[in-house]
């Protein structure tokens, strides 16, 4: 079908492009800006004034639900849900049941994936066995079956030496992880940011420190292993700061923050 959409502000990261402009597109594809192609006869306009057209969103932490937590939803609900929203591409955690830290699991999720159509899928394997923190996983053959990046959940590692260990492994491999930074001590029992508006309402509260600890001694321990890593779902802007600060002097690691620390704020 020949599709002639006009009025959508065009963001483009790639290009630069942000700007209001018309598009033509034909058989799913983007065939031209501003000027139709020669002979492109619109079989449906669509008036997207006030939208915005982009390229597929990618979101880096989707729990997928299956297996083991399909009463929620499944991998076809849920990647249909991404495609609603505009998400194309898609990461999803190793919290399944299950977990996800044998080829087999992988090889199912990527196999649900590809049926239902939605999305793509990028399945990120456990880092450990059972996510325990003692022994890794089957790393290279999950990345051989499709994992891109490796990760531990919100589950911390036995000990620092056993997480330094995994890391110079994880590096020989050049392999990427994704690390959620929480000091489970600090953290202990805590339901919100550790302030006025906790101490108001009675919560106990979760102290900055609980990220910037953890966060401190992983980045150390990248720097001494050489390991890529990611930094999922920070919360402050002092880990975001830290961030900054290693990826300033050379150090293979990003970071994202999750849409919810940006609206559930102590203001809201």
């Amino acid at each position: 079908m020949r599709t002639h959409i006009y009025g959508a502000r065009v963001i483009d990261p790639a290009s630069g492009m942000d700007r209001t402009c018309e598009l033509f597109i034909e058989a799913g594809k983007l065939m031209a800006f501003d000027q139709a192609p020669p002979g492109f006869i619109a079989e449906q306009s669509i008036d997207a004034s006030g939208l915005i057209a982009a390229p597929g969103l990618v979101d880096l932490s989707v729990a997928l639900r299956e297996p083991g937590y399909s009463r929620k939803g499944n991998i076809a609900s849920e990647t249909l849900a991404a495609a609603a929203g505009g998400v194309t591409s898609l990461c999803c955690p190793p919290e399944t049941k299950p977990v996800l830290d044998t080829p087999a699991v992988a090889e199912l999720i990527l196999d649900r994936a590809c049926e239902a159509g939605h999305a793509k899928v990028y399945p990120i394997g456990a880092f450990s066995k059972g996510l325990a923190g003692e022994q890794l996983a089957e790393l290279v053959a999950l990345r051989d079956t499709g994992c891109v990046a490796f990760g531990n959940g919100l589950a911390n590692f036995a000990s620092s030496r056993v997480l330094c260990r995994a890391m110079e492994y994880a590096a020989t491999f050049n392999l990427t992880l994704v690390i959620h930074s929480q000091d489970a001590d600090l953290a202990a029992d805590g339901h919100a940011h550790d302030g006025a508006t906790a101490s108001f309402r009675g919560l106990a509260g979760i102290p900055e420190t609980a990220e910037t600890v953890a966060l401190a001694r992983n980045l150390l321990l990248v720097e001494q292993t050489g390991v890529r890593a990611h930094f999922t779902q920070l919360t402050s802007a002092k880990g975001a700061k830290m961030i900054a600060h290693a990826q300033s002097r050379g150090l293979p690691v990003s970071a994202d923050v999750a849409l919810y620390q940006l609206l559930l704020t102590d203001e809201a």
